[in-house]
């Protein structure tokens, strides 16, 4: 599932392309891929066709469209294999293509915003835009202190300058369930999942059934800190793709998988230690970690 590097990459592209842009039509062509619309295909169409787009904003794994003038926005979810990518006006339907809209840019011109999905497990859904409870923005991308209904369950990203470190320490300390599993939380962080959890861990050589209030502050902080550092490489390095499930907005893959240290590199030598890689499971999917570096404890 594209992660938060991934998500804010497609962000960055769309970005430029939607701000300020006349949505000219609207076509779905695979209600499956509404399912967080639950007025359907005709009211989703009819709702849509018509605003102006403000921006592309993002919190954790969620990206929406805000509209000018109205308390709603498009908010997307990838999901598994969900991609959100640009194309020329009248372009060819794309391979897995679900819904597209049609746009004018008064710079950019006529565009197409497709909306692909092989899994159909991804969707997008007009919803309402509330007050964000600590009058911050509502995420990365737009200023307004706003939020769609259905992203506003979600903590903050690590990236976020409104994140509460101090908050983000009190949560842990309260918590008995294994450390990576509190990290893929959204409730107490976003955007973190399996790849970027991982990788974070053996950053701070935390083996990932740690007990989460075992740990000390001094070892929370690096954690936050290599969480951080972690996110940013990838962003540099546009995401981590292993499949042509995920691309950014022009159809081109990620390359931070040439840098992972741990994720899916099972039996290979820890790039600090030299010993094998250790693939475990859990919570239904794998941990990979380096069990000499990474001693369990708590």
């Amino acid at each position: 599932m594209p992660e938060l590097p991934e998500v804010e990459v497609v962000r960055h592209g769309l970005e430029p392309a939607v701000s300020g842009a006349h949505v000219a039509a609207v076509t779905v062509r695979d209600e499956r891929s509404l399912t967080r619309h639950s007025a359907g295909a005709a009211d989703f169409e009819a709702r849509l066709t018509g605003q102006v787009l403000r921006s592309a904003v993002r919190r954790g794994k969620f990206l929406w469209l805000p509209m000018v003038g109205a308390a709603e926005a498009v908010v997307g979810h990838l999901g598994m294999s969900g991609q959100l990518l640009l194309r020329e006006s009248g372009a060819p339907v794309e391979r897995f293509e679900r819904i597209r809209l049609d746009i004018q840019h008064p710079v950019h011109g006529e565009l197409a915003v497709v909306f692909a999905d092989q899994r159909t497990f991804g969707s997008l859904a007009i919803d309402s835009l509330v007050p964000t409870p600590d009058g911050a923005a509502g995420g990365r991308g737009d200023a307004a202190p706003l939020v769609p209904t259905q992203v506003a369950h979600i903590a903050r990203d690590v990236l976020d300058p409104a994140f509460d470190d101090v908050l983000f320490r009190a949560r842990l300390a309260r918590k008995d369930s294994a450390i990576k599993r509190v990290l893929l939380d959204q409730t107490v962080a976003s955007g973190i999942g399996n790849i970027y959890a991982d990788e974070a861990l053996w950053a701070a050589r935390i083996h990932p059934e740690t007990s989460a209030r075992a740990l000390p502050t001094r070892a929370v902080n690096l954690l936050l800190t290599q969480v951080r550092l972690v996110l940013e490489k990838a962003l540099a390095e546009g995401g981590t793709s292993f499949d042509e499930q995920y691309v950014n907005v022009n159809g081109e893959a990620g390359y931070f998988a040439h840098s992972l240290n741990a994720y899916g590199r099972t039996g290979q030598p820890c790039p600090r230690c030299g010993r094998p890689i250790v693939r475990a499971s859990f919570m239904n999917r794998s941990s990979h970690f380096c069990a000499h570096c990474q001693p369990r404890r708590g």
